[in-house]
């Protein structure tokens, strides 16, 4: 099997799934027990806490886990614009992942003025057009980090600078769930509000995330209920979930420059070879884009007939974000950047990973080769 999802997914680390089994297995007490079984998982859990840290460079008291990426956003969004709520317009970009878009699309109905952002062919958000929406009204500016699709990474510490000079009081949250484990973090020195992550792109389990919040900063909870993570989001916490994540942070802190090494090196090779296999295409990505993600359009073809087709070879990709892949829409980041539609037919997303080698992509741009040679003589038919 050659697995070149990884945006969509990681497979989890032997040392995360040992932690996670350990979990299940034996020391399964809740976490909010009096007793030292109970104590025990609590340690656990602040270990985790402790871990996760230290990868993005904050104190462990502005951790709150979570289920994961998308309930961090919508705690956040939700939590700003509700202690904002004298201001009535909250500002995003074009090229988000549901979990923003959708979310921000909804205030609409509320009666929120709701910007989206332009960005240009390589995904980059327009700052000029940043500078001149931002106003006195703005309670919240959100946006990715790193782009699911194509891999753009944004410049935050400059959007917090611009949107801080226009409105100290507008908040700035950003999605990092493909920049976790992925570029080099330090939210200290970016000067964020909020930021959220997940534990399944960065090779921990799927079901847990975090969402970091400011010292100093407390927003309304999407939860009530017991009081977990100083009532922010209430419910038992899934502790194997939350150790397999400590642990693939731990992991990601000893290994995050070894690894980046490694793919920054498979994305070169792919790209390098890539015009000795396939031709009439467009790289989407920009060139400084995420070390971890292509997307390519391939003309004269269609993408999900790609993938179906490779998959019968054991080599898995995507056409878009998994999370909204399900839907006949187009894509709205590939929109967004301009491609025209036969380019957006044609698009496949190859997300690397640390088990990617040289051979994989020998074998990958093989059948790929193949793939369109049979697609593209089918659709001249």
């Amino acid at each position: 099997m050659i697995y070149l999802d990884n945006c969509a997914t990681t497979k989890p680390r032997q040392e995360v799934v040992e932690e996670v089994v350990k979990m299940l297995k034996n020391d399964f007490a809740n976490p909010s027990s009096l007793h030292s079984f109970g104590l025990k998982a609590e340690k656990v859990r602040e270990e985790a806490r402790k871990n996760l840290a230290q990868l993005i460079n904050v104190l462990p008291s502005e951790i709150y886990f979570t289920s994961g990426g998308t309930e961090s956003n919508n705690i956040a969004v939700n939590g700003f614009v509700n202690k904002n709520k004298r201001f009535k317009k909250i500002i995003t970009s074009k090229i988000e992942h549901a979990s923003l878009y959708d979310k921000f699309l909804s205030y609409r109905d509320f009666g929120y003025e709701v910007v989206f952002l332009n960005v240009d062919f390589d995904g980059k958000v327009d700052f000029n057009e940043l500078k001149r929406e931002v106003d006195g009204n703005t309670a919240l500016v959100a946006l990715a980090h790193v782009n699911n699709e194509i891999g753009t990474i944004q410049d935050i510490k400059e959007l917090v600078k611009i949107v801080k000079e226009k409105n100290p009081e507008t908040f700035v949250h950003v999605d990092g769930v493909q920049a976790l484990g992925k570029i080099k973090l330090n939210l200290k020195d970016l000067g964020v509000d909020s930021y959220s992550v997940s534990s399944h792109k960065i090779y921990g389990p799927k079901g847990s995330g975090a969402l970091y919040l400011k010292s100093g900063i407390s927003i309304p909870s999407l939860v009530i209920g017991g009081g977990q993570e100083k009532n922010l989001r209430s419910g038992t916490e899934n502790m194997p979930g939350l150790a397999g994540f400590g642990k693939a942070c731990q992991i990601e802190t000893e290994k995050f420059n070894e690894e980046q090494d490694h793919v920054k090196k498979i994305k070169a090779y792919f790209l390098e070879n890539l015009k000795n296999y396939i031709d009439d295409y467009k790289i989407n990505s920009p060139l400084c884009s995420s070390p971890y993600i292509v997307s390519l359009s391939i003309r004269g073809t269609r993408g999900e007939v790609i993938l179906h087709s490779l998959e019968e070879y054991g080599i898995y990709i995507s056409t878009a974000s998994a999370c909204s892949s399900n839907g006949v829409h187009r894509s709205h980041v590939l929109e967004a950047i301009k491609l025209n539609p036969s380019e957006m037919e044609g698009t496949i997303r190859i997300c690397f990973s640390k088990d990617i080698s040289k051979n994989d992509i020998d074998v990958f741009l093989e059948k790929l080769n193949q793939v369109v040679k049979d697609i593209r003589e089918v659709m001249k038919k």
